[in-house]
């Protein structure tokens, strides 16, 4: 009877499964995936958009569009933003908006390479030269090595993309400009949108030719969805600015340096904990340095040794330099830009160098002072014979009464030194005699 009623549900299972298998799936909404970018161009920007045209491939959406204003960014995250572009599964339009918007710099490539390029009126794009993060043109030593490799890139964009690459040259040489209306004219942009909904409009029925095939867009009245960054995206997004993970850096070395030289202060220890573990998050996204990275590390080196050898300031002073000569190297890699402004180096070196100099001088400080409190405390303190030494007897020192004993007979109420302290015993000499 038990095992026919197993037999019986088994049926009944297997049979509701293969119905269900059956039945037809109901088609997935038609939708438009949406994401806004008012960033400069970091790892964390390129972690998030990267995100953003998988999770949209993997939505099935009509298409992604980006709605973008940037003064530009890294140039090694733009590469990886703009590949992923060119290599996604489904349109993604780049839309520069809104008004009083730009995509200068990094910005250029990445609307250069989307499938569908369009900016609102007031916007501009344009001026991609390579910069340095302090703003000057990159050193002539690697500037023809930079500039023929951007060239080339912009130039490969524009062919796979059918863009005008005369211009495109032309903003990196020169470091043009153009309107909204002027891109559009020159053949850089597809087309110019009042705003997102006359956008959506006017991408209805446009043809694209992706991989051989013809990808016609449909986006009257289908769903809008926007992909906003999570935690993670966001927290990467702010400390991926390289100022800002440079004073991460400096905070978590001063507050790990601070506790090591006092053990049990603990906020300076936990504060610098989590900024160093923020910043070498972010460190690993960034073009580091190691060298400049190493020097900083030596840095902490000689202000932890000026704590225990008096160098009377010159192991500081060579702390102080290496900090200035590794901050300044630490985000300047041969193949990327520097990224670091100066106007945040010099005053964080400056405070973090007064900070590691002032710990060490008082922890120095701390070593020569005499001990105030235990055993260690009497010696050399003036006290007077209780009982006579002969060669053992009693004397008051520091408000108590200690066992003695001397070298020679001292007679009671005379001044002694006190010399060593064994087991609870003083040797003491008469105030006056050579030991």
């Amino acid at each position: 009877m038990n095992i026919g009623r197993l037999i019986w549900l088994t049926a009944l299972f297997l049979t509701a499964v293969f119905l269900f298998a059956l039945s037809p799936v109901e088609p997935q909404q038609a939708h438009i995936d949406i994401i806004q970018i008012q960033d400069s161009i970091n790892p964390g920007v390129e972690d998030f958009m990267k995100y953003a045209i998988k999770r949209s491939a993997d939505d099935k959406a009509e298409c992604l569009i980006i709605l973008l204003d940037t003064p530009g960014g890294l140039m090694t995250s733009m590469r990886g933003i703009t590949q992923a572009i060119l290599n996604s599964e489904i349109p993604v339009v780049v839309y520069v908006s809104p008004s009083g918007a730009q995509a200068a710099s990094a910005g250029v490539f990445i609307t250069a390479a989307a499938d569908i390029a369009a900016m609102a009126p007031g916007t501009n794009i344009g001026a991609a030269h390579p910069v340095t993060g302090g703003g000057g043109e990159t050193p002539s030593s690697m500037n023809e090595k930079v500039m023929n490799d951007t060239l080339a890139f912009a130039r490969s964009i524009a062919a796979q993309r059918g863009r005008n690459s005369a211009w495109m040259e032309d903003s990196i040489r020169k470091s043009v400009s153009a309107t909204a209306e002027e891109a559009f004219n020159l053949n850089v942009i597809d087309l110019v949108a009042d705003n997102l909904p006359a956008l959506i409009k006017r991408l209805d029925g446009w043809n694209l030719h992706r991989g051989g095939t013809t990808v016609v867009l449909k986006t009257n009245g289908v769903e809008l969805r926007t992909i906003s960054p999570s935690l993670q995206h966001g927290i990467l997004r702010v400390i991926s600015n390289p100022n800002l993970a440079y004073i991460l850096l400096m905070i978590g070395l001063a507050g790990l340096y601070f506790e090591l030289s006092s053990p049990g202060a603990v906020v300076p220890g936990v504060i610098g904990g989590i900024s160093m573990i923020l910043a070498l998050y972010a460190l690993q996204t960034l073009p580091v340095n190691y060298a400049g990275f190493l020097i900083i590390l030596l840095a902490i080196v000689f202000f932890i040794l000026e704590m225990k050898i008096a160098s009377h300031g010159l192991l500081s002073l060579a702390g102080v330099l290496c900090l200035v000569m590794g901050s300044i190297m630490l985000f300047r890699n041969p193949e990327e830009p520097g990224q670091i402004a100066l106007s945040v180096v010099l005053p964080t070196t400056i405070a973090v160098s007064l900070f590691f100099a002032a710990v060490a001088r008082l922890a120095f400080r701390a070593q020569l002072t005499r001990p105030q409190t235990g055993q260690d405390a009497l010696l050399g303190m003036i006290g007077e014979v209780q009982r006579e030494i002969d060669p053992e007897g009693k004397v008051f020192v520091s408000g108590e009464l200690w066992n003695a004993l001397a070298d020679q007979r001292i007679e009671v109420g005379e001044k002694v030194e006190v010399l060593e302290v064994n087991n609870l015993k003083l040797k003491v000499k008469r105030i006056g005699d050579r030991q």
